[in-house]
């Protein structure tokens, strides 16, 4: 069966759906949670000129393999590879983003359920009942699979209806939605008596805690924040047109995934510190410590608390969706084309495969016990590969191919856009694929295992 290759149908359905790949549930909590442990302010404009000097050249050499292969990831990197090994690294991107879809469901159902439980208004109660729900809800060994497979199938929904009809078109319905809800809710927590503190929690900056470590983490937050090496960037650019300025868009989407980053902030911040919550981080932030903040912060305003609520869960649930059909699009392009199926037909595979894994790495968070060894669940492993190996080993990877094995020729050609743009910053950007981002990202992988 032969595939004419699909495209995006206009610029802004291509940016919002590139966009919405990279803005996901880490822009949410980790983002803010890390630029209020690290010196506030000061943190941004680390992470800032991370964002420029590692994720923008990173997502550009994405860019470049994907659009000049038009094919899935995998065959990106055969068609500049073709007698190489260097198409393995695409595999290993396929693989990333496949294993990554099916434990990030998990955590995206548990949005879906707590939109329900917004809804039915069940998080109403003091902080131990908030916190009793959130462990009963996730060891439950039903309900999280039903909604791990449910937001599964939201994805499978718009991937079978392909790149203009699907993604394209989802995408602009969801990620203004999105920004919709995120400004109403930053207004709301604003508003909120002492906001003021969370808000210089978030933006004062405190130079004087800005170390090595400051510097590694926001390294490896705009690494991961841009889904760089997860085989979504470079299956988007597949679809983009070579009329398509790689660098504007690449900078346009850094700083709209950025924004949100730092929206996120002045929506948790001023309302956890108007109630004098001490923030955490991970799960225990979004769904046991914001729900108190909420009953808290609005306890004179049951309406208004129950609304925000909603608003936030439904926010969280769309940023999660965003990725996930991104990294769904990763699985499902690679079958179809590899396998010369429909792409109805791989899209069930993919969503069949992964709302297995999806279930298996629920039912490890509590529901039972042999899916647990060596001191992690099978969720926690999964997070483990794909977030500390196989992300910045492919990133690192990526960059050596693109850097010293693509001949420059056809890096200049579609970074100019054959000529038609200025190559006023190709050198900067060659030099910064060569030897800045490799060693960047192999400082990353080394901190994560302490050893440096």
């Amino acid at each position: 069966m032969s595939h004419g290759r699909a495209s995006f149908g206009s610029k802004i359905g291509m940016i919002l759906a590139t966009a919405g790949g990279a803005v996901g549930l880490g822009n949410v909590w980790r983002f803010p949670y890390m630029t209020g442990e690290n010196g506030g302010a000061a943190f941004i404009l680390v992470y800032l000129c991370c964002v420029f000097v590692l994720g923008i050249p990173c997502m550009i050499s994405e860019f470049i393999i994907g659009r000049h292969g038009s094919a899935n990831t995998y065959r990106a990197f055969a068609k500049l590879s073709p007698r190489g090994s260097w198409k393995l690294v695409g595999l290993m991107g396929v693989l990333t983003g496949y294993l990554i879809t099916g434990y990030y469901a998990v955590v995206s159902g548990w949005c879906l359920q707590y939109v329900y439980a917004s809804v039915m208004g069940e998080l109403k109660g003091n902080p131990d009942y908030v916190l009793h729900y959130f462990q009963s809800f996730s060891s439950n060994p039903i309900r999280p699979v039903f909604w791990t497979v449910a937001i599964l199938l939201l994805a499978h929904f718009i991937i079978i209806h392909g790149i203009r009809g699907g993604i394209e078109k989802a995408s602009k319905l969801l990620m203004p939605t999105l920004f919709i809800l995120l400004l109403v809710i930053v207004g709301a927590s604003l508003l909120l008596p002492n906001a003021g503190k969370g808000v210089e929690f978030l933006l004062k900056p405190d130079f004087g805690r800005v170390d090595r470590n400051v510097f590694l983490g926001a390294l490896g937050q705009s690494f991961y924040s841009l889904s760089i090496a997860m085989g979504c960037m470079c299956t988007y650019a597949s679809y983009y047109s070579r009329s398509v300025n790689l660098l504007n868009s690449s900078l346009q989407i850094a700083a709209i995934d950025t924004f949100v980053a730092i929206l996120a902030g002045l929506m948790i911040f001023p309302a956890a510190f108007s109630v004098g919550v001490n923030p955490g981080s991970g799960p225990s932030l979004i769904f046991i410590t914001l729900p108190n903040v909420f009953n808290q912060a609005f306890s004179g305003m049951p309406m208004v608390g129950w609304l925000v609520s909603l608003m936030f869960y439904t926010l969280l649930a769309l940023a999660a969706l965003t990725s996930l059909m991104s990294l769904h699009e990763v699985s499902t392009a690679f079958i179809y084309e590899e396998l010369h199926i429909s792409r109805k037909r791989g899209a069930v595979m993919v969503t069949v495969t992964t709302c297995i894994i999806g279930a298996f790495c629920s039912l490890s968070l509590g529901a039972v016990d042999f899916l647990s060894f060596g001191g992690k669940s099978l969720f926690d492993w999964f997070d483990f590969v794909t977030g500390q190996i196989f992300l910045p080993v492919g990133g690192l990877l990526t960059c050596l191919f693109l850097g010293w094995f693509v001949p420059r020729q056809i890096v200049r050609d579609e970074f100019t856009n054959w000529g038609t743009v200025s190559r006023r910053f190709f050198g900067l950007y060659l030099f910064l694929v060569r030897y800045f981002c490799p060693l960047a990202i192999l400082a990353i992988l080394l901190h994560q295992f302490s050893v440096i």
